[in-house]
């Protein structure tokens, strides 16, 4: 009996350095992992940043057109309006002849 409790304290330290050697171990990967995921983060971070400024560009360039072609369509009107009233006229008769 005796021998028994020196050998069961030996395989408890045995198996508890064993159980504390991974968690070490286990600790450094974990940082090493917590590292990489953080690189990434922040590199998708800067491309949602990225890809933001490109939106709001693109949504302020399909704005101007936008505009630009109301411009143009207004003009359209203007004209045709122009070209109704020149038609018009030309159809009256001339008064003073």
């Amino acid at each position: 009996m005796k021998r028994i409790v020196p050998v069961v304290a030996c395989c408890l330290l045995i198996w508890a350095s064993a159980w504390a050697g991974p968690q070490t171990s286990g600790a450094s990967v974990s940082a090493k992992s917590v590292k990489g995921v953080d690189q990434r983060v922040a590199q998708h971070q800067a491309d949602v940043e990225r890809l933001q400024k490109d939106v709001g560009q693109q949504e302020s360039a399909s704005r101007e057109a936008a505009e630009r072609l109301q411009q143009r369509d207004r003009a359209i009107a203007q004209l045709r309006q122009q070209l109704k009233a020149a038609e018009e006229a030309s159809k009256t008769p001339a008064s003073g002849h």
